[in-house]
């Protein structure tokens, strides 16, 4: 079955860095695009970026645009988020979601269960 698992989150000062990892299981990785979202507490949603199947194209949301990078490793089955710059309204739980297709959709068919980020001083 479909496995998408979320590591990295925690704790991390204002202008600190943290990296978010999904390993993927149960289908093939490599022909799907991906995403990253996230929910801050008391809000909704919020997609965050995606990444086509073959990693030829990126897409960020611009609350994140020129702080965070998303990347892929096709051959490890996972999603990366490297975030930079953080700030305390980047305090969410983080989801990665599968993709329907292999390039950006916006529709998603399966989540992880998410890592929580805090952003804190």
């Amino acid at each position: 079955q479909v496995q998408l698992v979320e590591s990295g989150g925690g704790l991390a000062q204002p202008g600190g860095s943290l990296r978010l990892s999904c390993a993927a299981s149960g289908f093939t990785f490599s022909s799907y695009a991906m995403s990253w979202a996230r929910q801050a507490p008391g809000k909704g949603l919020e997609w965050v970026s995606g990444i086509h199947s073959d990693g030829s194209a990126r897409y960020y949301a611009d609350s994140v645009k020129g702080r965070f990078t998303i990347s892929r490793d096709n051959a490890k089955n996972t999603l990366y988020l490297q975030m930079n710059i953080l700030k305390p309204e980047d305090t969410a739980l983080y989801y990665c979601a599968k993709g329907t297709i292999q390039t950006m959709s916006k529709q998603y068919d399966y989540w992880g269960q998410g890592t929580q980020v805090t952003v804190s001083s």
